[in-house]
């Protein structure tokens, strides 16, 4: 843990409070805690206690880690906590592999810069673990083996796949010349074929950041009278946290208000489902928060084409109509419609479609839809049992957030020792989920839930409820949290 980074953060946040007339210890106890954490600054001793839990084994292996994010390099830090003698290999290509996602978000809004949430793959790799820095493309688990694009064969006793998603923009009419890009890496593809002209998404670290110029050139014409037409989409595929596109909305609409230039904006959100959110509890809040600050929204919406030149959006719209009455069935047909529908915007943020890597997914690996097949529970493969998957590439349920890949990551550890040992893996993964949901600057909604489809809180407040403390939390904690608690194995 770097202590001096969570005291920085820590001062910062102490400082808040103060000119809210509130010290730490109230908060904490706001929030419901008894004893000490990261809200007293207890970190480092929370550290400690995580060290006597940790025993040692002898278990031999050679492991290969397919990917080197926040997934892939926190497993390989807790594996060589564990392992007495570790011989990990990690295949990451990308410099700022581990940089802080979920503070796009935030930079997109304008609250941080990029600056903030560049992190070096390098600074972050466990001591004794090798890093090779090309791209795995071809795969043969049955010999154990795979092949970089660079030509080099490497080969494993067990594996572990950590690759991420891709963002499928060629998906979508008239942005086809941006490809498939990463979270990560070079993206100039993708900002040119997304130009200057209203067009944004937060789902890359520079696009964030155009995301917030192009807010601010669009707030800036709602401020000058003009009627200003601000649309926000979420795709027909899983996507990386699926809070995110609410997100970048509430912003936008704080920036309108903060600039006295809300009466002169329209915010309509086109999600392609029929609700905001898959646990009904939240879905009921977040509906309560679009009725209030007057937002629209059109569900069973989903992007396929984006107009340039007229600046229109167009969405594939699905309904279902009464049919004729069927006599065996005693029932009315029902009939489902669709029609492409032409949306005018100004500022528009593209979520895009999200699919596993194509090396994946047209790999022995992959599934038909892509991911990663594993046991939901344990994340072994269903074919392959010396192979695992963690992240955003595996395919189990309401998974693809970093509050997941923390729950994950131990379980997949104890269980990849398990199988090393030679015994069965019996840790589970019950499926935890959490989306600090940003509602305005200044607020938060902490829904956090499983695979029950029900609010699961860490705390004892009601979780639909927007409070300040969750927007500490989110601004000064979660990203010390991340980047000097589980990317060293610990957290």
């Amino acid at each position: 843990m770097d202590n001096k980074y969570i005291e920085k953060m820590l001062s910062k946040m102490d400082k808040d409070l103060s000119a809210h007339g509130m010290s730490r210890r109230d908060a904490m106890k706001m929030a419901g805690l008894s004893g000490a954490g990261l809200f007293m600054g207890g970190a480092t001793g929370a550290h400690a206690e995580e060290e006597k839990k940790i025993e040692k084994t002898d278990a031999k292996g050679k492991i290969v880690i397919l990917g080197g994010g926040l997934s892939g390099m926190s497993t390989a830090a807790r594996l060589t906590l564990h392992l007495d003698n570790p011989d990990i290999t990690v295949i990451e290509p990308q410099e700022l592999s581990v940089s802080y996602q979920p503070g796009q978000t935030l930079v997109g809004g304008g609250i941080w810069d990029e600056d903030d949430i560049a992190f070096k793959r390098d600074d972050f790799l466990p001591d004794g673990v090798k890093v090779i820095k090309e791209k795995g493309i071809l795969f043969n688990p049955q010999k154990n083996q795979l092949t970089t694009d660079k030509g080099t064969v490497v080969s494993y006793d067990y594996l572990i796949i950590a690759m991420g998603l891709q963002l499928d923009f060629e998906r979508i009419r008239g942005l086809e010349e941006a490809g498939r890009a990463y979270s990560a890496g070079d993206n100039e593809r993708l900002l040119k074929a997304l130009g200057d002209d209203g067009i944004c998404s937060i789902y890359t670290a520079k696009g964030a950041t155009k995301t917030w110029e192009q807010m601010q050139k669009y707030i800036a014409q709602a401020k000058s009278g003009k009627k200003t037409n601000f649309v926000f989409t979420h795709p027909n595929t899983p996507i990386k946290c699926g809070g995110a596109p609410k997100k970048i909305m509430y912003l936008t609409n704080a920036r309108l208000k903060e600039a006295g230039a809300r009466e002169n904006a329209e915010l309509t959100f086109y999600p392609n489902g029929g609700a905001m959110f898959g646990v009904p509890e939240y879905h009921d809040a977040i509906l309560g928060q679009f009725k209030r600050e007057k937002f629209k929204w059109h569900y069973r919406h989903n992007l396929i084409e984006v107009d340039k030149e007229k600046k229109e959006a167009v969405f594939d719209a699905k309904w279902q109509e009464k049919g004729p009455w069927d006599p065996v069935l005693k029932d009315f047909e029902v009939i489902p419609k669709h029609e492409k529908r032409r949306v005018p915007y100004d500022f528009l943020h593209v979520v895009p479609p999200q699919i596993a890597p194509r090396e994946i997914a047209e790999s022995d690996l992959g599934s038909a839809k892509g991911w990663v097949p594993v046991n939901k529970e344990t994340l072994q493969h269903i074919r392959y049992e010396n192979v695992f998957a963690i992240g955003d590439i595996a395919q189990v349920p309401m998974g693809k957030t970093g509050g997941s890949a923390r729950k994950q990551y131990k379980v997949l550890v104890d269980n990849l020792i398990s199988v090393m040992n030679g015994k069965k893996p019996e840790a589970k993964y019950a499926g935890y989920t959490v989306c600090p949901l940003i509602t305005d600057i200044g607020t938060v909604m902490l829904a956090e839930f499983d695979w029950t489809v029900k609010p699961t809180p860490s705390f004892p407040l009601d979780p639909t409820v927007e409070r300040w403390m969750w927007w500490l939390m989110k601004i000064y904690l979660l990203k010390p949290m991340t980047m000097y608690g589980m990317l060293s194995g610990r957290a």
